[in-house]
């Protein structure tokens, strides 16, 4: 039988590529693979990230929170930071206004002397007038004296600047008496180590809320929390009958101070010493309860001003009897 012709594709049949992908083995390539997925992921993270938010909204969720989260989320990230700290005054008279309306108006902050008349300084600065505050010239074991050269010192800051620094020192010792633990008392006259680096701690922390209203609002969170704390410890003494602030469950986890808006127990007694904390339950200064009112009236802003046209008035007429007393001398003499 004749053979027919086969062609040579045919005979060998169908190819097949079986050739493999070279594997890769370049650190230089592995590098570049792990930053792109790395850049990747991070540009689909910011997608979904809470400051791709518009400005309006994420400005309404900070407000919402408290003012140690806000401090928190400043850590988050640079944008984070930079955002709060723009807006710093914006969010914390929005707290205010939500949480501290009670505690904002009873603490608030001395005036700098950088923000006062260069003019006035003098007055301020008065030797004479600065030894007649027996704050400044006796202080107390608890409480570091405010610095002249930064703050005023007209007698309404002196009290604001006491009291910031006592609610402070408060906070510091809420441990010892929820647990029972005796606060280490100190002998008159002695300045022990311990508590000179603690009211110096406490008044760092104050000179911070002098210049920002984050560190203020902090500072009422703080003692907003260990009011709440001395109200519970206090009604769990079935012993103790003392009248003190009607406080729900509900207002004590909500972080507000409006059920301090209520009538209660005198709350404006500088606590002198720190024996005092054992029955402290609401310090609460510069208001008084106004029962024809229904409520409480409290000391304005404004008192920082009268103080200090007051001090210009009293250093100005002794300035005056100086010279009529040196007149008068001088007639004498002739």
């Amino acid at each position: 039988m004749r053979r027919t012709d086969v062609s040579e594709d045919e005979e060998l049949g169908e190819l097949e590529d079986q050739t493999e992908a070279l594997t890769i083995r370049s650190k230089r390539t592995e590098r570049a693979k792990k930053k792109q997925a790395k850049k990747a992921k991070k540009i689909s993270h910011q997608s979904h990230d809470l400051s791709s938010l518009p400005y309006e909204l994420l400005l309404e969720i900070l407000v919402l929170l408290r003012p140690s989260d806000v401090f928190n989320l400043q850590r988050a990230s640079k944008a984070f930071r930079g955002f709060i700290l723009q807006e710093e005054h914006r969010i914390a008279r929005a707290i205010i206004s939500r949480r501290y309306v009670c505690l904002e108006k009873c603490f608030r902050v001395p005036v700098l002397m950088e923000h006062m008349d260069p003019n006035i300084h003098p007055y301020v600065h008065s030797l004479e007038r600065q030894e007649q505050l027996i704050i400044l010239r006796k202080p107390y074991q608890h409480i570091q004296n405010p610095d002249p050269a930064e703050v005023c010192t007209c007698m309404t800051c002196v009290l604001r600047w006491a009291a910031l620094c006592l609610v402070v020192d408060f906070a510091h010792w809420q441990q010892n008496l929820n647990e029972g633990e005796p606060i280490p008392m100190i002998l008159r006259g002695k300045y022990p180590i311990w508590n000179q680096d603690l009211i110096a701690s406490n008044a760092a922390i104050v000179r911070k809320a002098l210049r920002s209203p984050l560190w203020h609002t902090r500072i009422l969170e703080s003692h907003l929390s260990s009011t709440v704390g001395s109200i519970r410890r206090h009604t769990a003494n079935m012993g103790n009958k003392r009248y003190r602030f009607r406080m729900s469950k509900e207002e004590m986890e909500s972080g507000s101070d409006l059920f301090l808006e209520r009538s209660g127990p005198p709350s404006v007694d500088l606590p002198f010493h720190r024996d005092d904390y054992y029955l402290l339950e609401a310090y609460l200064p510069n208001r008084c309860w106004m029962k024809e009112q229904g409520k409480y009236l409290y000391v304005p802003a404004e008192q920082h001003d009268m103080d200090v046209r007051y001090m210009i008035r009293w250093a100005e007429s002794r300035h005056k009897a100086a010279t009529e007393v040196v007149g008068y001398h001088r007639k004498m003499t002739e």
